[in-house]
């Protein structure tokens, strides 16, 4: 079986609402209309893992210059900025029963080499105290509890900062 990456087109709309509504509980899931908003604004920061035309993951987010990840940002599409310092990671979906067998990992390394050739200074995510030490093995650090009030649940912020090129 061979497994593919790329990045998403408004085509794949229902496939990424339907995993979507698979790995999120509804208050938190993303809603098929903000995910429409998010392939028309910026298709080239939403990750897809297929296998044979199905998808078994995906990441996305925004790039801004803000190094806080922001309630406002999950609805707001315009907020993205090409340019910006720091890619937003909105979230890492991996359909259940692909689990534990590192597809997301893979996306999440492929997500921070894009990251580190288009010249951002690093990535930023919120997560549920369970997930901090998954995203701890791909360098991210625990800024602590998040302001984010998302879902109603607890998050806690986590940036991922790149080594500046700069020589002192």
């Amino acid at each position: 079986m061979i497994m593919k990456i790329r990045h998403a087109v408004l085509e794949d709309l229902d496939a990424i609402s339907a995993v979507e509504s698979k790995c999120f509980p509804a208050a938190e899931a993303a809603s098929k209309e903000d995910f429409k908003k998010r392939l028309t604004v910026y298709p080239n920061h939403f990750w897809l893992l297929e296998e044979e035309g199905m998808i078994l993951s995906f990441i996305n987010g925004m790039v801004t210059d803000e190094m806080i990840l922001k309630d406002e940002m999950y609805e707001n599409a315009s907020l993205h900025k090409e340019n910006g310092n720091w890619q937003m990671i909105f979230g890492v979906n991996t359909i259940p029963q692909y689990r534990k067998q590192g597809l997301a990992a893979q996306l999440m390394n492929v997500v921070i080499a894009d990251a580190k050739k288009q010249g951002r200074k690093g990535l930023v995510l919120t997560c549920k105290a369970e997930r901090i030490h998954y995203y701890k093995k791909f360098g991210f650090q625990n800024k602590g509890i998040s302001k984010s009030t998302h879902g109603g649940v607890i998050w806690y912020d986590m940036r991922l900062e790149f080594a500046s090129n700069i020589l002192n």
